[in-house]
């Protein structure tokens, strides 16, 4: 009976002692020498920079990983298809300088400024008018990525999905915003909200990509071809 319980204490034991392992190899014991800390220095010694690198190391493996959900492969049966390297530029190029202006532009806005109040109206100025704009040009990119090629389609586009997207953002952003500003020092708002959008986006994609292999499967076996309309543009698995 001895033995038994000694051997469950000691794989609990072991257990703990992986965990704690594997924590201080990832985070160095969060001491000043940590990875966080390192990216933290980063951020403040070249904000831009560092925040293009994640934006569009996120992106690319966001897309990977929808991908992989969804079980959108491209021709030859992989999931690392075209889309990647198109979102990793998208996430460098496009999304990073936007957010570090729009945000840099909130945070300035409301710098020292710790009322309730102040933080509500924040909330209210990234949800009804930095929101709205990066939204809106997420999708214009999207749709270019996708194969969009004329106003028409790009606009279309955005107009069937920016409601929900916003829909999402307003139920997200103001919960992750409101913990931010309760419990997380301003400088490590960018990696906590880049982890955020990461999650968030990887689902919306893979939802999407879901959805549309679903429809084109449906057209395959059911309807067969049709013409499309004005914004059937380039719908192949594994764009």
């Amino acid at each position: 009976m001895s033995v038994k319980f000694e051997t469950k204490e000691t794989i609990r034991t072991g257990s703990q002692d992986l965990a704690h392992e594997v924590g201080n190899a990832l985070t160095r014991g969060g001491g000043p020498q940590g990875y966080l800390a390192a990216y933290l220095k980063q951020l403040q010694s070249n904000p831009l920079r560092t925040k293009m690198i994640t934006s569009g190391s996120l992106a690319a493996l966001q897309e990977f990983l929808a991908s992989w959900i969804a079980k959108d492969r491209n021709k030859n049966g992989h999931y690392f298809t075209s889309r990647v390297p198109k979102m990793a530029a998208y996430g460098a190029l496009i999304s990073a300088p936007l957010g570090h202006i729009l945000i840099g532009i909130l945070q300035r806005m409301f710098a020292g400024r710790t009322s309730l109040k102040a933080k509500i109206l924040q909330i209210l100025v990234s949800n009804l008018i930095i929101a709205p704009i990066q939204n809106s040009v997420y999708l214009t990119s999207m749709a270019l990525i996708a194969g969009a090629r004329t106003f028409h389609q790009v606009r279309a586009t955005v107009k069937a999905g920016f409601m929900p997207v916003m829909k999402v953002s307003w139920v997200t952003s103001p919960i992750s915003l409101a913990f931010a500003q309760k419990f997380l020092p301003q400088e490590t708002w960018v990696p906590f909200f880049n982890i955020i959008g990461f999650c968030i986006g990887t689902y919306i994609n893979a939802h999407t990509k879901k959805k549309r292999l679903a429809a084109l499967r449906r057209k395959h076996y059911g309807e067969g071809r049709s013409g499309g309309g004005p914004d059937d543009f380039d719908r192949r698995p594994g764009y």
